[in-house]
């Protein structure tokens, strides 16, 4: 027992330690959001049992919010390098607030498709800042574990959440609007007073460098291939939202059934997420990635055999464990690629994969099973998912290590990446010692300053 206990205290040592505190902040922040989720899980039955309208009316509810979503992306990427990444959290975060809000007094059709496709913009805006802001402000190597922490915060508080919605929507609709724009409210208020900017202040080096323009991040040829491997990841998840539940409605199972095998994919990940992170943080990004999109693949696929709740649960723990991978690698992926001064664009154009995924799959759904059954659509998913792990199987062969990682400065540098005009005043004044190579200038003054950039190739989630 005395073995055990030590083990777990030292597993969550390793699990939680070495983060700097603003963090933690940015981490209690997506906590407090996702505790006060309600209009997302509810809308569908807010709108056809509370207001009365037609489950057509609110499908096209639900694609408004989402195309929201995908314009918000890109706006909101842009706004995080311009503004900075506190700026756009502020006002993403305090939007939402008082979208919610109005949403919940909303009772022209009309309005109340206007005030949601307010509300997908605005809940979906802070993402690229906060993914930003943890490129930031954490170390490379500490990254996969950072966003693994995230998306764990992200999936406990909405378990939390979609159960407590239930008792209060049954109490009162009204009552579940204002409280999500209450907690979001909260989470403005904690990144106002805690959390301070972290965008990268230019260098004499990244003065040089050409601006990056959303155009930079569509020619970023191997860039914009893992935004089309991720749709095509986001794709086949969706289909646990939409197409899982129409399938499992054709087969005669009840809503409860869908209900309690879905609800596993939840627990799977606030248990699974954190020690499979420590097994996974310092293994090949290209190996994960293939793994996780065919099991994502073929866990879909099975489903074409289930023909009983229990197996229905089996597939979803396959599924599920690719996305415990697939989640935080691929968000670490992403900030790897993005020159540093672009990282809210390129976060903005990588949410946007998951947005349109989120527009498409219900279509897609849709047509594979009325015209040639459900089946089909599982089959679909496996060749998706296979597509997907060549792709990155053949995409990252060439990707260049992140060699600043090994040499990083200690924590209190790492941080300084926010400031590093201030260590680039520091560091002339020891250079007159290698005067006799006068051919590398860039070496000295100018590199380091740069060094927190992940990694040289264009530095270093997610991620839904």
């Amino acid at each position: 027992m005395p073995f055990t206990s030590l083990s777990v205290r030292r597993a969550a040592r390793e699990t939680l330690s070495g983060l700097p505190r603003e963090f933690w902040w940015l981490w209690t922040s997506t906590l407090v959001n996702r505790l006060g989720a309600f209009v997302a899980t509810f809308m569908a039955l807010y709108l056809t049992l509370d207001r009365g309208y037609s489950a057509s009316y609110a499908g096209l509810v639900a694609s408004l919010h989402g195309l929201g979503g995908v314009i918000s992306s890109l706006g909101a990427g842009v706004m995080t390098d311009r503004l900075g990444r506190r700026p756009t959290l502020l006002i993403a975060q305090s939007s939402t607030a008082v979208s919610v809000a109005l949403l919940g007094f909303m009772r022209d059709p009309v309005a109340i498709a206007a005030v949601a496709f307010l509300v997908g913009m605005a809940s979906n805006a802070s993402r690229p800042a906060v993914q930003a802001m943890m490129g930031d402000i954490v170390r490379p190597e500490d990254r996969v574990r950072a966003f693994s922490l995230n998306y764990w915060a992200i999936n406990l508080g909405f378990a939390v959440s979609s159960t407590a919605a239930g008792f209060i929507a049954e109490v009162s609709y009204l009552a579940g609007f204002l409280v999500e724009a209450g907690m979001t409210m909260v989470c403005a208020i904690v990144i106002f007073v805690k959390l301070p900017e972290s965008r990268p202040a230019p260098t004499a080096k990244t003065a040089d460098e050409p601006a990056v323009g959303l155009g930079t991040v569509l020619r970023d040829g191997r860039f914009m291939s893992v935004v089309g491997l991720s749709f095509l990841v986001a794709l086949i998840f969706q289909q646990g939202y939409v197409g899982l539940p129409v399938a499992m409605g054709q087969a005669g199972f009840t809503p409860a059934d869908y209900g309690l095998v879905i609800a596993i994919n939840g627990v799977l990940i606030v248990v699974l997420q954190l020690p499979v992170t420590r097994l996974i943080q310092h293994q090949d990004p290209k190996q994960l990635l293939v793994v996780s999109s065919l099991l994502a693949g073929y866990g879909f696929g099975l489903t074409a055999f289930a023909g009983s709740v229990g197996v229905f649960a089996l597939t979803i723990c396959v599924w599920t464990l690719a996305e415990i991978v697939n989640a935080p690698t691929q968000t670490g992926l992403v900030v790897r690629l993005s020159p540093v001064h672009g990282r809210g664009r390129y976060q903005g154009m990588y949410t946007t994969s998951w947005s349109v995924a989120a527009l498409v799959a219900p279509l897609m759904s849709g047509v594979v099973i009325d015209r040639y059954g459900a089946e089909w659509l599982w089959g679909v998913c496996a060749i998706v998912g296979t597509v997907a792990g060549v792709g990155y199987g053949v995409l990252m062969r060439g990707l260049p290590d992140e060699e600043p990682v090994a040499t990083e400065s200690p924590r209190p540098e790492a941080r300084s990446e926010a400031r590093p005009v201030a260590r680039s005043k520091a560091r002339p004044e020891p250079l007159p010692e290698p005067l006799p190579l006068p051919q590398s200038p860039v070496q000295s003054p100018v590199q380091l300053p740069a060094q927190p950039r992940p990694a040289a190739e264009k530095p270093e989630v997610s991620a839904g």
